[in-house]
């Protein structure tokens, strides 16, 4: 019989401001040093230490050494799914106009862990389901017959996406825009095409994204996405 999950364990593990702050920043998806998360969180870099060795022993984060460097990254794309599904229900920081949330940067376009989320994330989701490359089931999103073809014409490896450890194509709730987008393996590998075609790039040490000229002339011509409301 399978054991109640510990809740308890998760929330004293998660309640302190400092390690969610660390958890947000890890959710631009790359990998980063203690020094780099003592700085992003506002704490001294042994105050960072010791956090971080809460998360790990908790199994949010995985440190992975390379050189005389540590490097930390969240453990798992559930870990994630988990953070965005939390800033759903987060009330927003009190400092922040209502005038500046509907076109914020962040909210627009950025990454959550490794696929595109914001409008961005939302409207291309929108527009594969409303062409049937994609369908909605449950919990994930199912590729249609259509959609195979259509992702190979891409130029994405569709075999190679579904042999792989993590969820094919789950559904991810978006906390800026109250809808779901695509995550999982098949949401990473769009992510990862669009980022080498040049139509969307990352900022510097940011979870936000821009959509370049030729991406909006594609992302129109070939989906009829737009960020425009």
């Amino acid at each position: 019989m399978m054991e109640e999950p510990d809740l308890g364990a998760l929330a004293r593990a998660l309640g302190d401001p400092t390690r969610l702050r660390m958890l947000t920043l890890l959710m631009e998806g790359r990998a980063l040093t203690a020094k780099e998360l003592a700085y992003g969180a506002g704490v001294e870099p042994a105050t960072a230490t010791a956090h971080l060795q809460r998360l790990t022993a908790s199994g949010f984060v995985h440190p992975r050494a390379q050189g005389r460097h540590k490097y930390f990254h969240l453990a798992s794309e559930d870990v994630a799914r988990m953070m965005e599904a939390m800033m759903v229900v987060a009330p927003s920081a009190p400092d922040r106009s209502p005038k500046e949330k509907p076109d914020a940067p962040i909210r627009m376009a950025r990454f959550c862990y490794d696929h595109l989320a914001g409008r961005l994330g939302v409207r291309l989701t929108e527009a594969l389901v409303s062409r049937r490359v994609l369908r909605a089931e449950g919990d994930a999103f199912s590729v249609t017959q259509a959609g195979e073809n259509w992702f190979r014409s891409f130029g994405l490896d569709m075999p190679a996406l579904k042999q792989g450890r993590r969820k094919f194509a789950s559904r991810c709730l978006d906390w800026s825009e109250r809808q779901e987008h695509l995550a999982g393996a098949l949401g990473a590998a769009i992510a990862r095409k669009l980022t080498e075609e040049g139509w969307v790039s990352r900022h510097h040490d940011s979870r936000i994204v821009s959509v370049t000229i030729e991406g909006q002339r594609a992302l129109k011509e070939r989906l009829g996405v737009s960020l425009e409301r």
